[in-house]
C-alpha cells in the first residue's frame, strides 16, 4: 500500500528527508537520471528535493521548456544531458557512456512512461566499471512501460506514485463526459464557422448512467463524483469491491449494454490489452459514449474508429486522452473520425497532482536507494 503523505514524505519510514540524505551522502552519494523532470516552476522543487534527500542529479534537458535558463540555474549543483529517450537506444547509450568513466547511475526518474524493455534493463543493471541500475521511479501510477518480469529477475526495484493523480483523473473524465454529453466541440466549430444552431436537446448528467471499467483509486474517485451530480453508476471489477452509490455488475458485458457513458480505468496487462474490441463496442447502449483516460491499448483504435464512422452504430462519441501510439511515435486511426475527442494523455496534469507525485516519487526512490523499503509502493510483475 502506498503510504506516501499528502506533502509526499513517507508516512512509515524510519524519518524525512533530513535522514535519508544523512545516509545517502557521502564520497560518492547515490546517483540518478531523471530523463523528464516535472515541468514549470514543478522543476525548481523536484530537483531540490533530490537534492536535499542526498542524491546527485542529472537532469535531461530534452523535455525542459527552457534549457539554458535551467542549465544556468542550476550549474555546479546538477549534471546535465540532452537526449531523445524514445529514439531506440538512446537510453541505453547513454548508459553506457557513464558506466565507461565509471560513474553510472543508481537509479533513474521517468514521467511521460518511457519504454523501459528488457534488454536495456539488462545492459543497466549488469556489473561493470559504472554502478547498477538499482532502482526506477514513476512519476504516475502505471509502470506498463516498464518490463517488470525483466526488472525483477534483475534485481531492480521499481517505484510509482498509485493514486498521485487520481482526483486530477477523475475530474477530468467527468469533464469528458460533459463537453461530449452537452456536445461542446461541435457547438464550438458551429459558432466558429459563423453558424447559430443549438442541435437539439442534449441530455443531463442525471439522465445518464455512468459503466465505471476498474474501480481502483481513480474508478472509484470518478464513481462519488457522478453520483453526487445525480447519475446512476455501475461498476465492473476483475476483482469485486463494494463502493458507496455503485451498482456492481459480475460480467464486463453487463456493464457495457447498461451504459449510457463507459469509462475505463484499468492497468495495460495482458489480460487487458485489446479488452474493447469491435464486439464490445457493439454492445454499447444506443447514443453512448466512450472515455479512456486509462491506457491506450486496452482499447481497439481501429475498431474504435471504425464505429465512430458508422452512422448506424450504438457508439455516439468518444473521448481518448492515451493512445496505443504517443509522444514522438504519435498515431492513430482515431485521426479525423467524427465525434472524437482526443487530447494528449493530460488527464492527470494538474500542478497539485503533478507536484505530489514528482516529490513522493524522489522520496521512495531514495528510500530504496538507502535500503528503507518499508511502506514503499514496489510493482509487481
Amino acid at each position: 500500500m502506498d503510504r506516501a503523505g499528502p506533502g509526499g514524505a513517507l508516512a512509515g519510514g524510519r524519518g524525512g528527508p533530513t535522514a535519508l540524505a544523512a545516509v545517502l551522502t557521502g564520497d560518492a552519494p547515490a546517483r540518478v537520471l531523471l530523463l523528464d523532470a516535472a515541468p514549470g516552476e514543478l522543476l525548481e522543487r523536484e530537483l531540490g528535493r533530490y537534492l536535499d534527500l542526498g542524491l546527485a542529479v542529472t537532469l535531461n534537458l530534452r523535455r525542459v521548456a527552457e534549457p539554458a535558463s535551467v542549465r544556468a540555474g542550476w550549474a555546479g549543483r546538477i549534471a546535465f544531458t540532452d537526449f531523445d529517450a524514445f529514439q531506440p537506444g538512446a537510453l541505453q547509450a547513454e548508459f553506457s557512456r557513464n558506466g565507461r568513466d565509471g560513474r553510472g547511475y543508481d537509479a533513474l526518474k521517468s514521467r511521460g512512461g518511457v519504454p523501459l524493455r528488457a534488454a536495456f534493463l539488462a545492459a543497466a543493471a549488469a556489473p561493470g566499471p559504472g554502478r547498477p541500475l538499482r532502482v526506477i521511479g514513476r512519476a504516475g501510477a502505471g509502470t506498463d512501460h516498464v518490463d517488470l518480469p525483466a526488472a525483477a529477475r534483475l534485481g531492480v526495484a521499481v517505484t510509482h506514485t498509485p493514486g498521485s493523480n487520481a482526483d486530477a483523473v477523475a475530474e477530468f473524465a467527468l469533464a469528458q463526459a460533459l463537453a461530449l454529453s452537452r456536445r461542446l466541440p461541435e457547438l464550438n466549430t458551429a459558432c466558429h464557422e459563423g453558424r447559430w444552431t443549438s442541435g437539439g436537446p442534449s441530455r443531463s448528467l442525471s439522465e445518464l448512467t455512468f459503466g465505471i471499467a476498474g474501480l481502483g483509486l481513480i474508478g472509484r474517485a470518478l464513481a462519488a463524483r457522478a453520483v453526487a451530480l445525480g447519475a446512476r453508476v455501475l461498476g465492473w471489477s476483475r476483482t469485486p469491491v463494494a463502493v458507496n452509490g455503485v451498482e456492481h455488475v459480475a460480467e464486463l458485458e453487463r456493464l457495457l449494454a447498461g451504459s449510457d457513458v463507459l469509462s475505463l480505468h484499468l492497468p495495460l496487462t495482458p489480460d487487458t490489452r485489446g479488452l474493447i474490441g469491435a464486439r464490445e463496442l457493439a454492445l454499447l447502449r444506443p447514443g453512448a459514449l466512450l472515455l479512456n483516460t486509462a491506457r491506450g491499448g486496452i482499447v481497439d483504435e481501429a475498431a474504435l474508429a471504425a464505429a465512430l464512422r458508422d452512422p448506424a452504430h450504438p457508439l455516439a462519441g468518444a473521448a481518448v486522452d492515451t493512445f496505443e501510439h504517443e509522444h514522438a511515435a504519435f498515431a492513430s486511426p482515431l485521426f479525423g473520425a467524427p465525434g472524437a475527442l482526443l487530447t494528449p494523455h493530460v488527464a492527470g496534469m494538474t500542478r497539485q497532482a503533478m507536484e505530489r507525485a514528482a516529490l513522493r516519487c524522489a522520496e521512495q526512490v531514495a528510500a530504496l536507494l538507502a535500503g528503507r523499503a518499508d511502506g514503499v509502493p514496489v510493482a509487481r510483475a
